[in-house]
């Protein structure tokens, strides 16, 4: 029996090779190199040899003078993102669900799902195109125009809080409002004739229908990116900045701080032990939050 079950699902395993094999190779093996956070790693040695430090590379990100804006940044940066690009997804996933016509939808669609194919590196030179100070668009085709003196944009940090917020969510909500899309196309559409027939208008109907439906779709998304909350996008804060030391108050997060150290310093205990830390924070996050969830509405909770 099992010879004849083995044989009937044998396409089904052949299928499952690649994936297993990719599993395997970017997830599990990896795992071996965590020894490196606990370790003064030295060419020499090698992993294996190299001399156990315990915990003395875990401590560097707190002795550090800028240890509170690095988790200032990094966690006030991500909140932020997770707030802006929820509202913004699920309202433009709203429009896009009203919008009569299929063409208007599907021009939609591709638009706003454009930049988040893009690479960072694109878009830190879009950026300059706008905001460079000798021939950026903003100086010389809003501000002198206007009589105002141009801006040294990549000099003041003050301003980048709110360029950053911007360039993330105008990259980054595209895709998570094709997600509400999807959510929200699925819902059963006798709920909302019903709706219109008790004289029901159409804020009334996203309000009690549209967005008690998609609480698990938010839930879920929100998790995932509860998650990252220790995260920062490294292309964000390091490429779109240009890397500017004027603006590191602004724009310097724990990855971006780890990044420069393991390049000037060459210390890849203390950037394994970022990275092991960041992993053991963002899963003690998500259970925390799953676990509140899972008290007020276990139904949305993930597990």
């Amino acid at each position: 029996m099992k010879t004849k079950k083995m044989k009937r699902f044998l396409p089904l395993y052949l299928m499952m090779l690649p994936g297993l094999a990719y599993l395997i190779v970017n997830n599990y093996i990896p795992l071996a190199g965590l020894q490196l956070a606990f370790k003064k790693f030295r060419y020499t040695e090698g992993i294996w040899g190299s001399p156990w430090t315990g915990l003395k590379n875990f401590t560097f990100l707190f002795k550090t003078n800028d240890a509170w804006v690095l988790f200032r940044n990094t966690i006030g940066y991500n909140l932020l993102f997770l707030i802006l690009n929820t509202v913004l997804a699920i309202a433009v996933a709203i429009l896009l669900n009203e919008a009569g016509s299929e063409r208007i939808k599907k021009f939609s669609q591709t638009m706003i799902l454009i930049p988040y194919l893009l690479s960072y590196v694109v878009i830190s030179y879009i950026i300059y195109a706008l905001l460079g100070q000798s021939s950026g668009m903003v100086n010389n085709t809003i501000l002198k125009p206007l009589g105002i003196e141009p801006v040294s944009w990549y000099t003041q940090p003050e301003y980048w809080p709110l360029i950053l917020t911007l360039v993330q969510a105008w990259k980054s909500f595209g895709y998570n409002s094709i997600i509400y899309y999807a959510t929200i196309i699925g819902f059963d559409k006798a709920l909302y004739e019903a709706a219109a027939v008790d004289g029901a208008g159409i804020g009334k109907r996203i309000w009690n229908i549209t967005i008690p439906l998609l609480k698990p779709t938010i839930v879920t998304l929100t998790l995932l990116s509860i998650g990252r909350m220790f995260y920062s996008d490294f292309g964000l804060f390091y490429q779109v900045p240009m890397n500017s030391g004027m603006l590191q108050k602004a724009t310097t997060t724990i990855d971006t701080y780890v990044y420069r150290g393991l390049m000037e310093n060459n210390d890849i205990g203390r950037a394994a032990a970022a990275g092991f830390l960041q992993s053991i924070l963002g899963f003690i996050t998500v259970l925390t939050a799953n676990m509140i969830v899972r008290r007020i509405e276990s139904e949305n909770a993930l597990f």
